[in-house]
């Protein structure tokens, strides 16, 4: 289940020599919809500029799965897949023309005036509310297989 769904277009400049989205846009688009997650959860600009707070990716994970074109829409279905303390793990799958292009896991932690702090109980009661079960891709590791 999606908490949220960022939807925006390819762009052409975008598109790289092999004539499909370069790497770092599927970041991009997806760090989009990292935004989109933090809206969901009150901790948008507003809840920046109140508290002097945020969420900082701390590590990410980016599996590419099939190449994008141009003149596709994107879509990236982002869900919260646990949290701790201080730290928050999303989900996101970058969906386009009906397939899953590719997915991207964060690990993010909660900063306020520039060190790390942990959420406070009404970001904390939403997430629990809307945390569900990490897919079974979540987790793996580059690795050579021999």
């Amino acid at each position: 289940m999606s908490l949220t769904v960022w939807r925006e277009p390819v762009q052409e400049a975008w598109i790289d020599y092999n004539g499909h989205v370069s790497e770092p846009y599927y970041v991009l688009v997806m760090g989009h919809a990292t935004d989109a997650v933090m809206d969901a959860l009150g901790m948008g600009p507003d809840y920046q500029a109140a508290h002097d707070s945020s969420f900082y990716t701390v590590e990410a994970h980016v599996r590419y799965l099939a190449e994008i074109r141009s003149g596709l829409e994107l879509e990236v279905r982002s869900s919260v897949i646990g949290y701790a303390g201080k730290l928050a793990w999303f989900w996101h799958e970058l969906w386009a023309d009906g397939r899953l292009r590719a997915t991207e896991e964060v690990l993010g932690v909660h900063v306020s005036a520039g060190a790390s702090t942990p959420f406070p109980a009404d970001v904390l009661a939403r997430l629990s509310e809307v945390t569900v079960e990490p897919p079974e891709a979540a987790s793996r590791r580059i690795a050579l297989r021999t």
